[in-house]
């Protein structure tokens, strides 16, 4: 049998406690299975003192991620510190440069450097493994950068963030509030003290920008996606939503144009009838269109230590069962000096249909006005209904809710704009956008 397999651990929470306890309880099976052992040698972590369940009297302590990564005794350099910047980037840095191989489950780091750390790994002929950066214990990435080599990706789309998707949920099955489902998200853990990084968006976002390198061969492009979260997702919306058949999820979808990659992140409605619509709580699910496979969509839990654990486990495993000298699957699908120029397309040509949920003046005219509104830009509807205010006193305000046809980013929007010109608008109009999944 081989050498053991040395790794080195940086970041020692709730998933790097879960993945040394997994790598010393299944040793056994991992030997055999990877056809060497796989150790932990080194950890670096802020507090040597903390009981973290684990035996780490074997692993060599570094006082940060930086210096085990140039110095430590290790084959594997695991970070799971976080974020875009720092320690998290100098150390993998580090040790690409020096030569090891790298897993880490940092999807910052990756939508903000993954060019350049590809680069590197590529060079060094080393390892750069990221399986739990998206969708936690889904295995999205092997498949796109393995499994679908030959189909020709046409859209990748998902519910990547459980803390969104958890607030959905709950608001729909119990008819809670939004800020309710919030701060109950947060007592369970799901949500951050300041959850404005996954509720505006900007997590799902990351993990899109991601996989739309991996699908479609092009620079990752972070800072191109149309981005809206769910903050304005009100209980009157999931109600109108369920009336019309169906849910509103908060999706990170990515497809090729005429015009160039589309990548948006927004709140959306799925028929209720398909199955990415009954993915509940912090559950995650991706889904891939290509020519030759054809659909296909992968459901799993998308965040805990076990499960971001397993997908690390994997990673290092595939750097264990790798031999020296053999031909490396590049970092990103494609080779990194390979990768197109991003092309960003027209948002506002974006095609599809939309929900506009509109509170408007209870007076003579207004529906005429909203439907000349939407003639006027060519806009066809599928559904219109009229509800009473909830208090339903006359002369005060009334719901109007379209369900149009599929149309154009920008005639919608111009027909919002100029029902906002009108005196009869009631606040602002809700716009929804609607995916009619091929197969889920």
């Amino acid at each position: 049998m081989a050498d053991a397999l040395k790794v080195g651990i940086a970041g020692l929470g709730t998933v790097g406690a879960s993945l040394v306890r997994i790598i010393t309880t299944r040793a056994n099976e991992l030997a055999v299975t990877c056809g060497r052992a796989i150790e932990v040698s080194a950890v670096s972590a802020r507090d040597r003192s903390r009981d973290r369940g684990v035996d780490l009297s074997g692993a060599t302590w570094f006082d940060s991620p930086e210096e085990m990564a140039a110095s430590a005794d290790i084959d594997v350099f695991v970070e799971l510190v976080g974020g875009a910047e720092g320690a998290a980037d100098r150390s993998v840095r580090a040790a690409l440069t020096r030569g090891l191989h790298v897993v880490t489950a940092n999807k910052a780091l990756l939508a903000r450097h993954g060019v350049e750390l590809a680069t590197i790994a590529e060079e060094k002929g080393v390892l750069l493994n990221f399986e739990a950066a998206v969708a936690g214990g889904i295995p999205v990435i092997k498949a796109l950068r393995e499994s679908l080599t030959g189909n020709k990706v046409a859209r990748i789309y998902g519910i990547m963030n459980g803390t969104c998707n958890y607030i959905l949920t709950r608001m729909e099955k119990e008819g809670l509030s939004f800020a309710d489902c919030l701060k109950e998200a947060q007592r369970l853990g799901y949500a951050e003290a300041d959850p404005t990084f996954d509720i505006e968006g900007n997590d799902t976002a990351h993990k899109l920008a991601i996989l739309t390198t991996l699908a479609f061969g092009t620079q990752i492009a972070a800072d191109e996606i149309y981005l809206e979260g769910i903050g304005n997702i009100s209980i009157e919306d999931i109600e109108a939503a369920a009336d019309l058949g169906y849910r509103i999820k908060l999706l990170g979808v990515a497809q090729r144009t005429e015009s160039g990659i589309e990548q948006r992140v927004h709140p959306t409605m799925v028929p209720r009838d398909t199955v990415i619509a009954q993915v509940d709580g912090v559950t995650n699910a991706v889904a891939i269109e290509s020519d030759i496979l054809g659909e296909l969509l992968m459901v799993g839990p998308g965040a805990g230590g076990d499960a971001t654990a397993s997908a690390v486990l994997g990673d290092i495993a595939d750097i264990a069962k790798s031999r020296p000298g053999a031909q490396r699957v590049p970092v990103l699908g494609t080779p990194a000096a390979a990768l197109a120029p991003y092309q960003r397309a027209r948002m506002r040509s974006h095609e599809g249909g939309y929900f506009i949920r509109l509170t408007v003046a209870d007076r003579t005219g207004v529906f005429a006005s909203v439907a000349t509104r939407m003639a006027e830009n060519n806009i066809s509807l599928e559904s219109i209904v009229q509800r009473a205010s909830p208090n339903g006193a006359a002369g005060g305000s009334k719901t109007i809710i379209l369900v149009t046809h599929a149309t154009t980013e920008e005639s919608v929007r111009k027909a919002v704009a100029g029902i906002k010109a009108e005196d009869y608008l009631v606040g602002e109009p809700q716009v929804i956008r609607i995916e009619r999944p091929k197969a889920f």
